[in-house]
């Protein structure tokens, strides 16, 4: 490996392996690179699922997840754990994907070695810290530290732009998870139709606890209760908070299939056979408009306006009437709903990774 540069990819949750696997891979195909992935293991069960079925190699594992560890003490325990790391690999570069505390970890532990870092999925804004928290916080603060700013959109390029971020350090790539979906759909053809149509939920994001989340299967419930030809699928987060209420308010609906979390190639199923899909995730927001799914974010805000400005998605929040008025749109009115079908995902074109992985190269 003598004359190669090294790059430390960083893996911590599971959507971080479902975003840095176009990386990984194209680093490891790569003449002049030495791919050194290291997993925090923030997420420890979801994360191992991925790598599994991804077949990527941990080369270190942090293993610091915790019960009921906050994120104070994660950062404190993943700090000196990457120093060493960093020490004994002398890397080129970190890079990391998205907002959770393994990136905010990453970002900063590269910065006090003096560590060139690349964030991935950069330039995601919706300037309100609490929404969603603390994944609004995380990435305003790595993007203070960070060499090269990959954002996945022209708005996200803007948006760094805007916050006073050398022009010359941020390249638009598109988003990685593209990639990842296209090729899953291609070698994962969606199933035929069944004769009811499916609902997939996802609901989980902190700013939701509480009464958001008993608006939201409020909603749910009157939504079946009008519609006796839809039924919903919900894999539930293993957060306790969800978890609960999950299944005490929906738990015995015979048109509900509540289930674990879904592994990545059942989930995109999941969405390729949806009529509708409701969500607070960001990862479905990308996803769902490159499979003509519409989409309706069970958030005040999101980060991602360019699936709203293109129409294929909805802003509808824990409101029990607009979630109920938006679906009932959707199953009524056959128009409306493909208004929400777009041809073209604003958040790439499959190539991600590649251009990535070109761009610290190069630069």
């Amino acid at each position: 490996m003598k004359g190669l540069k090294t790059i430390i990819c960083m893996i911590g949750t599971r959507p971080e392996v479902i975003k840095m696997v176009p990386v990984i891979r194209a680093l490891k195909a790569s003449t002049w690179a030495k791919c050194v992935v290291v997993a925090t293991a923030q997420h420890r069960k979801l994360l191992d699922q991925m790598l599994q079925r991804f077949n990527v190699t941990v080369d270190y594992d942090l293993d610091l997840m915790q019960a009921n560890q906050g994120l104070n003490q994660l950062i404190a325990r993943m700090l000196p754990e990457l120093d060493e790391i960093i020490k004994k690999e002398q890397p080129y570069a970190l890079i990391a994907q998205g907002d959770t505390a393994t990136v905010f970890g990453s970002a900063l532990a590269a910065f006090n070695a003096q560590v060139l870092f690349g964030h991935i999925e950069a330039g995601l804004r919706t300037y309100n810290l609490q929404h969603p928290f603390p994944e609004e916080g995380y990435r305003q603060m790595v993007s203070r530290i960070t060499r090269w700013h990959f954002a996945p959109t022209i708005q996200a390029a803007e948006n760094l732009k805007n916050e006073g971020i050398d022009p010359n350090k941020i390249y638009v790539t598109g988003n990685t998870c593209i990639d990842t979906l296209l090729q899953t759909v291609c070698e994962q053809p969606a199933q035929e139709k069944a004769q009811k149509r499916t609902i997939l939920l996802t609901a989980h994001r902190r700013e939701n606890f509480g009464q958001p989340l008993i608006n939201i299967f409020t909603a749910i419930l009157e939504i079946l209760k009008k519609h006796p030809d839809v039924d919903v699928l919900y894999p539930v987060h293993p957060n306790p908070n969800v978890q609960k209420l999950a299944y005490k308010m929906l738990g015995g609906h015979e048109r509900i299939s509540l289930c674990e979390p879904l592994d990545y190639f059942e989930f995109v199923a999941a969405m390729q056979n949806a009529y509708i899909i409701l969500t607070d995730s960001g990862g479905v927001q990308e996803e769902a408009p490159s499979l003509k799914k519409p989409v309706l974010v069970l958030r005040a805000t999101t980060e991602r306006p360019e699936a709203v400005q293109a129409g294929a998605s909805h802003l509808v929040g824990a409101d029990i009437e607009r979630i109920t008025q938006e679906v009932g749109c959707l199953l009524e009115d056959e128009a409306y709903y493909g208004s929400m079908q777009i041809e073209k995902s604003p958040f790439g074109d499959g190539h991600a990774g590649m251009k990535i992985v070109s761009i610290i190269e190069n630069n």
